[in-house]
């Protein structure tokens, strides 16, 4: 072939990279969660969130960052699969078998099965914070809140916990990831057992925004570029992310758990930051969140992992304005807090319909529900344990200060009684639906007027 006929074809091929890296995503084949933070004073309510993911996107999964129960509620009877975290300050209690049932039973069991719970995190990059208490007992709370979890009836509900990449000494090129020495043995072979036992993801948050320079900016983004050559492997990377994953495989293989799946907690790109940063800009996070999407949607897997697919948690929903730190931290989101996207990856279903606001529910009287159609008591053969547990649970969310002593409905002073007041107020103050009145299976919905 001529040379300049070679030169032709080069640019052609190079042509076609480059329409590769634009093309819209096919959104019928995605299979993608988001990181659903709240860090923001003007966000929609969670009720209308969870409609709109629901109605008007391919989202298939939320990731909340703590167990709040409304948004925990949000999600019930729709498709979409939430994980919920635990706190890491709770991580101790969670530890032994007690403390891991009763923080479930406050927690999440109330909300079960109404809301499609998948996933369990412990705690948020616990070894980040280098807590030596918390990471001793970061492996056992796992157990024991997966113990719980099966005890309870829910034993598909997956336990895990996330990692930032600081937990490897050695990650470039991808053939030589190793584990912090110190919690190799001591803390990740026994939680790599967990997960192979459990058939549970090992899961990290790599971010390839937090490792880019300016020369490495295309291979960050998936964009063409020459690659990174790894000599021990003879692979040549061509993007960050399935390096760093590579590297965290590298590590689980030389401990004999190459076998276990990964699942990315976080990842994501910004599309704003300070005047004069390279790489940040809404078309360079649409091309980073795009091209991740295809990524982890074509199952084609990574060099060291062919044909694995990894399940996902894009960060984040929202641009969040009360993120502290840097112009980035509050510009992470797909979306802006009127539902309207900071650019269009392929995630929503009619780019074209713009989003209409949830219904708000109509308020509804609390305390013995007076008035409404439909009452929330204990059942007849609800245990004194159930009881108590219910009503402590009530209790974190409405006002049961007319069941405190000298309160106008502490008599009679049972806890049959007591419990019939905080679950039928929890009940009324969340809009009446049936699986508010759940309660882990010890309280059922009834017309006819407890209070007569």
């Amino acid at each position: 072939m001529a040379p300049q006929n070679k030169a032709k074809l080069l640019l052609l091929l190079l042509q076609l990279l480059l329409l590769l890296t634009v093309l819209p995503v096919t959104a019928k084949a995605l299979t993608i969660g988001v990181n659903y933070g709240a860090t923001g004073d003007n966000l929609p309510p969670p009720a209308q969130v969870a409609a709109f993911l629901r109605d008007s996107t391919y989202i298939t999964g939320v990731k909340l960052f703590d167990a709040n129960p409304n948004f925990i509620r949000a999600f019930a009877n729709t498709s979409i699969s939430v994980a919920v975290t635990t706190p890491n300050s709770a991580i101790p209690s969670l530890s032994t078998p007690s403390g891991a049932s009763d923080w479930l039973s406050q927690n999440l069991l109330p909300f079960l099965p109404a809301t499609n719970i998948t996933l369990l995190f412990v705690g948020n990059e616990v070894l980040a914070s280098l807590d030596r208490s918390l990471i001793a007992r970061l492996v056992p709370a796992m157990r024991c809140l997966s113990d719980a979890l099966s005890a309870a009836g829910y034993p598909h509900i997956r336990v895990s916990t996330p990692h930032s990449l600081g937990i490897l000494s050695s990650s470039e090129p991808p053939s030589t990831g190793r584990f912090r020495r110190g919690y190799d043995r001591a803390i990740f072979t026994p939680m790599l057992d967990f997960h192979r036992k459990t058939k549970t993801p090992f899961t990290v948050n790599p971010y390839p925004y937090f490792g880019y320079n300016g020369r490495t900016l295309n291979y960050a983004l998936f964009r063409p570029n020459a690659g990174v050559f790894d000599s021990a492997t003879n692979i040549n990377y061509t993007n960050m992310f399935e390096a760093q994953l590579d590297a965290v495989y590298s590590a689980m293989k030389k401990l004999g758990y190459g076998d276990v799946d990964i699942a990315v907690g976080e990842t994501g790109w910004p599309s704003q930051a300070e005047a004069g940063q390279i790489g940040v800009s809404v078309a360079d996070a649409e091309a980073y969140n795009g091209n991740l999407i295809r990524m982890v949607n074509s199952g084609l897997g990574t060099p060291l992992m062919p044909k694995r697919t990894f399940e996902t948690y894009i960060f984040a929903l929202f641009n969040e304005n009360q993120k502290p730190g840097p112009i980035a931290e509050r510009n992470f989101g797909l979306f802006n807090a009127d539902l309207t996207p900071v650019y269009d990856v392929g995630l929503l279903r009619d780019p074209a319909v713009q989003p209409t606001p949830a219904p708000t529910p109509t308020p509804t009287p609390s305390g013995s529900g007076t008035g409404s159609k439909k009452w929330c008591v204990p059942k007849a053969d609800a245990s004194q344990t159930a009881l108590q547990n219910s009503i402590n649970y009530a209790c974190q969310h409405v006002d049961c200060g007319a069941i405190q002593s000298g309160g106008n409905c502490f008599q009679p002073n049972t806890l049959q009684a007591h419990a019939a007041y905080a679950m039928n107020s929890y009940y009324q103050s969340t809009g009446r639906h049936d699986y508010d009145c759940d309660f882990s299976g010890s309280a059922v919905v009834t017309t006819t007027d407890p209070s007569k």
